[in-house]
Parts: C-alpha cells; sequence; structure tokens
C-alpha cells in the first residue's frame, strides 16, 4: 500500500502500528530473504546472567566490605569490582547503563545520618511518642508547630547543569560570606487535617538567639491563636534560653516537645530548607543580601501556597498524623 502511494500513517493505523515499525519493515523487505531474515544480533554480552545475579550480591555487601571508605556505589568503583571478580574490563559510562538497564538501579542522592544517633531511640520514639503527641494535641485541640532554624548564605548553592562537552560553566556570584537566618514551622491542625507554614527572617548577618526564637512563637500565636503544641530540637536556645522559658510559662496552653537527638530527619521542616536551598534557589548568585532576601521571601511564600508538597514532607518524616 506504502509503494503504491499510500500515506505511511493511514497504513499504520490500519495496521495498528507506529510509523516507526512501519519503516522497519520495509527496510527489512530490502534485503535477501525479506521479512522473514531474523535481525543481526547485537554483540553478546560478557557477563552471563549467573555472573550478574552474583554481581548484584556483591554489590548489596556495600562498598565498605570491599575496600572502599563509605557504602556508596560509583560507576568507577563497580567497574573496578567487575575486573576484580570477573577479569572483565567496562568504561564507566557503560557500567552505568549495566547497572540501570540489568539490575534495574536508579540514581540516587544519599542521606546523611549522624553516627551519634541512637537507632532504637528513634525508632521509639517514632513509634510511640508521635502518636503520644498527635493524640494529645487532638484532645486539647491544639495544633503542632514542627518548628527549625536555618541559614542562607550569598554565595549559591550549586547543582549540576547541562553544557556542551569541554565548556564547563561559569557561574559568576559574590565571595562574600554574608546570610540570612529564617526559621519556620510546619503546623499540622490534627483535627482538619491541614497542613500550613509559618516562617520568620531575621536581619542581615544576625543569628538566633533566645529573643529571636521567642518573638517567632508571639508571632505564631498572634497568627493562629488557641492552644498548641510545639515541637522542636533540643538547642540550647529552645531548651535553656531563659526568655523562651519566661513566655512559655505565660502560656500555658503552649506545651513543648523534643525531637529525638541526632535526629534531623525526623522533622519535616527540614525538607522545607532542602527544597528551598536544593531545588528552588541552587545556583543563585544573587548580588547582595536584599536580593536574596526577596528570593527566600518569594520561595517560601510559593512553597506556603502549596499544602500537597507541605503534606509530603510531613509523610517523609513517618508523622503518623495523615494515615490515620
Amino acid at each position: 500500500m506504502v509503494e503504491a502511494g499510500e500515506n505511511p500513517g493511514v497504513v499504520a493505523r490500519i495496521l495498528g502500528v507506529t510509523r516507526c515499525s512501519l519503516r522497519r519493515w520495509r527496510h527489512s523487505a530490502r534485503h535477501p530473504n525479506g521479512l522473514a531474515a531474523k535481525p543481526t544480533p547485537g554483540p553478546k554480552s560478557r557477563l552471563t546472567t549467573q555472573q550478574l545475579a552474583s554481581l548484584e550480591a556483591l554489590l548489596k555487601q556495600g562498598a565498605v566490605a570491599h575496600g572502599w571508605p563509605n557504602h556508596l556505589w560509583t560507576s568507577k568503583r563497580v567497574a573496578v569490582l567487575i575486573q576484580r571478580h570477573f577479569g572483565v574490563h567496562y568504561h564507566p559510562a557503560h557500567v552505568y547503563r549495566l547497572l540501570v538497564r540489568r539490575l534495574h538501579w536508579t540514581s540516587q542522592k544519599p542521606q546523611k545520618r549522624a553516627r551519634e544517633r541512637n537507632l532504637k531511640e528513634v525508632e521509639r520514639w517514632l513509634a510511640d511518642d508521635w502518636p503520644r503527641i498527635i493524640r494529645q494535641a487532638f484532645q486539647r485541640r491544639a495544633r503542632i508547630a514542627l518548628l527549625d532554624e536555618s541559614g542562607f548564605l550569598l554565595s549559591p548553592v550549586v547543582r549540576r547543569t547541562m553544557a556542551p562537552r569541554g565548556q564547563t560553566p561559569i557561574l559568576d556570584c559574590s565571595d562574600r560570606h554574608d546570610r540570612i537566618s529564617v526559621i519556620s514551622a510546619i503546623t499540622l491542625s490534627p483535627r482538619a487535617l491541614r497542613v500550613g507554614l509559618h516562617f520568620m527572617l531575621l536581619g542581615d548577618n544576625e543569628n538566633f538567639h533566645g529573643e529571636e526564637v521567642g518573638l517567632f512563637l508571639r508571632q505564631l500565636k498572634g497568627e493562629v491563636g488557641g492552644p498548641w503544641t510545639i515541637v522542636w530540637d533540643r538547642n540550647q536556645i529552645h531548651s535553656r534560653s531563659k526568655v523562651v522559658k519566661a513566655w512559655l510559662a505565660k502560656h500555658p496552653e503552649v506545651v513543648v516537645e523534643d525531637f529525638p537527638t541526632h535526629a534531623p530527619n525526623a522533622n519535616p521542616d527540614e525538607d522545607v530548607w532542602s527544597w528551598t536551598k536544593y531545588g528552588r534557589l541552587c545556583n543563585l548568585a544573587p548580588n547582595d543580601v536584599v536580593e536574596l532576601r526577596q528570593h527566600i521571601w518569594n520561595a517560601l511564600v510559593a512553597l506556603k501556597s502549596q499544602p500537597q508538597l507541605l503534606t509530603s514532607f510531613v509523610l517523609h518524616a513517618r508523622v503518623p498524623l495523615l494515615l490515620t
């Protein structure tokens, strides 16, 4: 039909195939034996199926078991492992394709975890204390604020980008160490099942002390009244500040709970900083702190209007509120 002048797209729809398949069949028909000819086989894999299974078992042991200083696998390390155990030399680029296509591995960013963390205590806190905190807040008709502080530097957080081979991009940026400190809280309403975000930016190059934390607590209480349960880490500006203690003493309807030690991933507010610094504002090179402040403000305002994204932060931290 195509050779007779019919439109290839019409023929493909009649046969129920793609135009790509139609072109491939026409190409094969021009060769000896036509469509009955067997396709030319590609190069034979130098690792058998059994060897690939053995390779995956070796990889699951972790890189430390094979002499590297951490458990992370790179294409170069896997290439060395294949050479060492199977005598096959692969280029790292081919090793990457092999890991993706044959072993179905993916490229992932490692999560940091403090060596000092007590894993059993963290698991106990997640299983016992979190449900208790939410249950008691529900009974008190209180909202929950998951609070944390962070800082944004004038120097950019540099992430990878695309460019022609051999032409490394140049990011013009300031070499000054100016910064802006920010405090924020992801807020939960156990009864209404709502997730929100509140934040406050300090002045240029200012650090957090008990006074600034107390100011944010007053702001939070003023924006949304009623009883609260504040959950934060065990930083001294939280637990030992006289200003914070005095403010809490005047507001008995505000209950304070602590996250487990060395477990920042238990706080969903950590993902606010991760999303802002390494996502929304990565590779940002502002001219001065005024421009940096505006970008931080715009990013947090945009995040505040995305409750689904905030909910994903809550679920990532294994907060049981939205799972019940």
